[in-house]
């Protein structure tokens, strides 16, 4: 069974810890088997890359690698701080996200 994690692709997060800490981003995919992020315009990497259909020329191009789960906060939308994340159910019986910081519910 897959673990639950406190991201998901879409949010807007900060790097807390690492070479990128500060950055904030958005997250473009979850590696959940590996924990791990791969978050916009953060973590960037230069790949060799040989001529191909998609890239004629070739070359080195800027590509974001993954970056560890537990090094990521979500962002609160209300405030736009970081915060952690805390789950509890909802009226209908759904598990929904929430910010620590302010209380609210995350969509």
């Amino acid at each position: 069974m897959q673990k639950k994690l406190h991201i998901k692709k879409g949010d807007t997060v900060f790097v807390n810890a690492g070479e990128n800490k500060g950055q904030q981003g958005r997250v473009l995919e979850v590696i959940r088997k590996s924990s791990r992020a791969i978050v916009e315009g953060v973590n960037l990497v230069s790949k060799h890359t040989k001529p191909n259909a998609k890239s004629p020329q070739g070359g080195i191009i800027k590509k974001e690698a993954a970056v560890h789960i537990s090094n990521l906060m979500l962002v609160d939308p209300s405030n736009g701080k970081p915060t952690r994340i805390g789950r509890k159910l909802n009226a209908d019986g759904s598990l929904v996200r929430y910010s620590k910081k302010s209380g609210e519910e995350i969509k």
